[in-house]
């Protein structure tokens, strides 16, 4: 085995120096072997959040990355790690492997290939793993190859001139591709712009005082124990409304007409969250997109429950909190560390992005896929 020597352009570090100086947000080194690795840049775009990564800050990490039981990490993760390569750990701190053998590779866990064949796992997205959503996509040579969309450029106006076919559309738009020229890749590059954009804190900062008003109206002419049955009423029709939605709408493919209106539609809607999966900024909805869409829903409640006005009000005001929990769930599974349930769900969503786009529609759970057939496979489970 070829051992990597340290380089005269290369520092040393040592632990004690890693732990003080570099195991925090703000300069986040890891080392694997004798390596030392920078990796404070990829902290926002790791797909398990960057609590996970700096719970190993400073420390080695060669045991996390190669347990089967915790992750299984594509070629791509050790392609970031190569990438981001600042150092090595000075002599004295060199780990020595239980064999006795001198070099610091990984301590005889093997890096395996997720590409057999030099062929992606999954024909349909490209990609193996979920930690394939955060490798940088190559902005130039991706758009000489496929001939798709620039991200250097206005997204809007080329899916809108671009005239594709209906099939070239959907292969492209369901490949995901990841943007680090900025906060996010630009959209209509105009003063639209900001309304594409929406940060997670903004849902709850502007629903949930509405919903509260809702709650308090609903309360002028409902006892508490109605109020109550209505408002969960409302969150448990949500779920069923968020399934309908994500497969139903935003997921219109073999029926989305070949025409380019109903392209374009399709890539505001939706195709652009599959395109860009880790775009922080365009997770959730933004406000007047949900407006259009939360309108015919306030009708319809009131409609459904015409004889009753606060009836109507209560189950509307605890579907659209079920909503809030749909959009802060959706964030928090791209870009957060959860708790072991949602870990689960997180596998399951990000799943959806890289593997099989055509089924596992439940965000919030997984309910719905059982019920009509629709639920994703467990991933095959490949040792390291």
């Amino acid at each position: 085995m070829i051992t990597t020597m340290p380089s005269a352009n290369l520092p040393t570090f040592t632990l004690a120096e890693l732990a003080k100086n570099h195991s925090s947000k703000k300069s986040c080194y890891v080392t694997m072997g004798t390596k030392v690795y920078d990796i404070t840049e990829f902290l926002p775009d790791h797909p398990g959040g960057d609590d996970l990564i700096l719970d190993y800050a400073g420390k080695d990490i060669t045991e996390i990355i190669g347990d089967p039981q915790s992750h299984v990490h594509s070629d791509a993760a050790y392609e970031i790690l190569d990438e981001s390569l600042v150092g090595f750990l000075s002599s004295d701190d060199t780990p020595r492997p239980a064999n006795g053998s001198a070099n610091g590779s990984t301590n005889g866990v093997a890096k395996k290939s997720s590409v057999p064949n030099g062929k992606p796992t999954y024909e349909a997205t490209g990609m193996s793993t979920a930690e394939d959503l955060s490798v940088e996509t190559d902005i130039g040579n991706d758009f000489k190859t496929h001939k798709f969309i620039d991200l250097n450029k206005p997204m809007f106006m080329q899916v809108w001139r671009g005239r594709f076919s209906k099939e070239f559309y959907l292969k492209q738009v369901h490949r995901p591709r990841h943007y680090k020229g900025g906060d996010s890749a630009p959209l209509f590059g105009n003063f639209l712009e900001p309304l594409s954009k929406t940060a997670w804190w903004v849902v709850p900062t502007l629903w949930l005082p509405c919903i509260s008003y809702g709650v308090w109206m609903a309360s002028q002419g409902l006892s508490r124990e109605n109020i109550a049955i209505c408002f969960f009423s409302g969150i448990a029709i949500w779920t069923l409304v968020e399934y309908c939605l994500h497969r139903f709408l935003f997921h219109l493919d073999d029926y989305l007409p070949d025409n380019n209106v109903a392209i374009t539609l399709h890539f505001l809607l939706h195709g652009i969250h599959h395109y860009l999966p880790m775009d922080r900024y365009r997770l959730v909805m933004p406000p007047t997109l949900f407006i259009v869409l939360a309108t015919p829903f306030w009708k319809l409640a009131h409609t459904l429950f015409r004889s009753n006005w606060y009836v109507g009000t209560a189950v509307f005001c605890g579907g659209i909190f079920g909503y809030v929990c749909y959009d802060l769930t959706h964030y928090f599974l791209h870009h957060k560390k959860l708790p072991s349930f949602y870990q689960e769900l997180k596998k399951y969503h990000l799943q959806h992005h890289f593997a099989d786009y055509e089924n596992g529609f439940g965000v919030t759970s997984r309910f719905w896929d059982r019920v009509f057939g629709t639920e994703l496979p467990p991933l095959p489970q490949k040792s390291a």
